[in-house]
Order: C-alpha cells, then structure tokens, then sequence
C-alpha cells in the first residue's frame, strides 16, 4: 500500500488524496462552483503555512477569498452567527472549512445557515430537519482536515456549543454534505507531538465506539475496524517520527474511515466528553482519551463479542478484555495521556452537572450499555479521581 501516491476516492462522497494535493484547491473550488469562497478555520491556524498556501492557490487562480478565523477550539453559537454574518456581506458562494474538528464544525456550522433564514438550532440532531424546500440551497462545501483526528470531513454534522444551556449539541441536516474531502498528509506534519497523540486518540476512540454500537452495520463495522488497524499501525510513528509522510498519512486515512464509521453512533465517552468540553473548555481529543478506560471497564460485558475483532485489528495476542484494555492503556501510557480528568483542570465538584448534561447527549443513546444517571457519575468519578 502507497500512501504517497495521490487518490480519488468516491465513498462516501468524493475524497482527494495525496501528498502536496493542497495545491489543487483552486481547481477543486471551481469543479463545485466557487468563485468567491469564504475560508473558515479556528483562531490557532489562521497565520499557520497551509492557509497561507490555499490563499496564494486561490489568487494563483483568479479566485477571490476572505477568511473567518473567529472559532475557539470549543466553537460557539455566536462565533456561528459571525461566520454567517461575514458570508452574507461578502457575497460568499462556498465554504471552505480547514482545522481540526473545531474549524471543519465551524465551517460545516456556518454553511448550514449561511443561505438560510432558520435558527441554528432548529438544525440540532435529535429533532426533525427543518424543511428546506422554501429556502435556498445550502452553499457548497470543502473539508480539509489539519490533523488525524476529529474524521469530522465527509459529513455535514456539527458539534457547537450552546453558550446559555453550557452544552454541546450536534447540528446537521441530510442535505447538507461535503462536496469534497481534501486529505493533504503534508499539512499534518507542523502538528506538535501532543496534539498529534491527542487528535490521533480522538480517532481510536471514534473507531473504538463507533465498532462497539449495538446494530448489524457491516459498512461501518468494517471501516472501524481498518480504521482501528491503520491508527494502531501509525500513531506512535506520526508522533515520534513527525516527518514521516507514510504515518501521517495512514493517520489521517484511518481517522476519516473511524470518522465515517461513526455515522452508526458513539458512546459515553463522547457524550461525556462534549459536555467537559463545553463546560471547561478542554481538548476533545485529549478529553476523550482520559474518559475512555473508564467507559471501557463499564462496557466490557456489552462489548465481549467485540473485543476479539477490535484486538485482531491491532494484531494483540492477548484477544481478552483484559488484553485488549491493557493495550489500549498502554498507547495512552506511552503517548503521555495524563491519567484523570482533575490532571487537566476538571474540578471534582463537576460530576452530578456533567453526568445530568451527558445523559441527553445523542452519543448517550448509542452507548452500547445504557446508563442511568448514577451509573455516569460513577463513571466520571473514576476519570477524575483514578483514570486508568
């Protein structure tokens, strides 16, 4: 398998990559019908070389482009509401959306209301899509991810922070999607050693989760699966060795496939984790990691017939829960994860707030053992106070 070679892939929607294909945006841009697109990505990338290379390709081709880097690493309803505000006055007829998790759902944010009249939240997942025959096409939608981690680019879906309620909720609708992947490993490669293992702990987690969803979902069970073997394959690699194009690259192909497969659901980790994020404004990735072992050890009867598969993957010889969550602390252990919530600034006061928030997160729903209440707080305890 040659990572270094380019690729157009068309499931589930069309995905250009390659190595140096960044170079190609302006020709991608005016396939989808871009001629003035606006550019979104959060604050911590704006003056980062890979903007800087996707405006001088834009010019290069007579492309005209602002830029919107207002999203915090949580993004936020108001930042939102400014996204789309600069859109309209700017005459914008596409999004560009480039980061991590936090610029691709601020981009993904903004086009969903950028040509629409409907309150943002009137998007949010667990209700019924508000009906759109009366109102404008959604803009079109490019998806470039900066780092390994969020899979946040083949779908529509958001995850925004409400600023009054103090929640994350997703946002989304079925006929907003990317009309194009970009997946440039060469623009990971400036991404430092922590924040590579904790976006490349973000995407085990996705596969992880998204794998042990209750339901019969072969597609998705055996995109997480290849997606679990490449991470496990590549992460260590891409931290210890960040010049290495062959592990950035099989790090960002594993987290789009764990980022697809979770089109099935997540679990408490991430139900857990939105609502730490929202609250204390903490690093979804990093988050995620340090929630994980102890979501792990209340899911292990539900996840038996799992476990195998999921070891198989990441070629263990020790196919046991045990072997299995043994391994996955041990990845943590060597990528430096800290061990609890509390080593990350949570305070041990958060647990009943946290644990009454999560429970209405979606992910909540899909976790593969359901959960009361007090069964999220115990689980919480244990990542604040023990960890793994």
């Amino acid at each position: 398998m040659n990572m270094l070679e380019p690729q157009d892939w068309s499931f589930p929607l069309p995905v250009a990559y390659g190595p140096g294909r960044l170079a190609e945006i302006a020709s991608f841009c005016r396939d989808a019908g871009m001629q003035k697109p606006l550019l979104v990505t959060d604050r911590g990338s704006q003056k980062l070389p890979f903007i800087a290379t996707i405006m001088q390709a834009l010019q290069n081709d007579g492309l005209r482009c602002d830029i919107y880097a207002g999203i915090s690493p949580n993004p936020r309803e108001d930042e939102i509401a400014a996204g789309r505000d600069l859109f309209r006055k700017g005459e914008h007829d596409g999004i560009i959306a480039v980061g991590g998790g936090s610029g691709m759902d601020g981009g993904k944010a903004i086009a969903t209301v950028a040509t629409n009249t409907i309150n943002l939240w009137a998007f949010e997942y667990e209700q019924t899509p508000p009906d759109m025959s009366n109102e404008a096409p959604f803009p079109p939608l490019i998806c470039i991810p900066t780092t390994a981690g969020t899979g946040a680019e083949t779908e529509g879906t958001a995850m925004i922070t409400d600023v009054e309620r103090r929640m994350k909720f997703c946002t989304w609708h079925p006929n907003l999607k990317p009309v194009l992947a970009l997946l440039d490993p060469e623009i990971t490669v400036g991404l430092p050693a922590n924040l590579t293992a904790w976006t490349g702990c973000d995407a085990m987690v996705h596969a992880i989760e998204a794998y042990c969803v209750p339901g019969f979902h072969p597609m998705c069970d055996g995109i997480a699966l290849e997606g679990l073997r490449l991470i496990n394959t590549w992460l260590s690699t891409a931290v210890n060795d960040p010049g290495n194009i062959t592990a950035r690259g099989g790090m960002l192909t594993g987290s789009c496939l764990a980022g697809i497969s979770f089109l099935k659901g997540l679990g408490l980790v991430h139900a857990i984790s939105h609502m730490v994020g929202a609250e204390y404004d903490t690093h979804h990735g990093l988050t995620n990691a340090i929630v994980l072992p102890a979501v792990l050890k209340f899911n292990a009867d539900a996840i038996a017939d799992k476990v195998p598969q999921m070891a198989e993957s990441m070629r263990l010889k020790d196919k046991s829960f045990d072997g299995f969550y043994g391994a996955v602390c041990e990845i943590l252990d060597n990528l430096q994860i800290p061990k609890t919530l509390a080593d990350i600034g949570v305070p041990i006061d958060c647990v009943v707030s946290i644990a009454e928030k999560a429970i209405q997160d979606s992910a909540a729903g899909t976790n593969p053992k359901q959960a009361s209440v007090a069964e999220i707080q115990s689980i919480i305890e244990i990542a604040l106070t023990v960890g793994r």
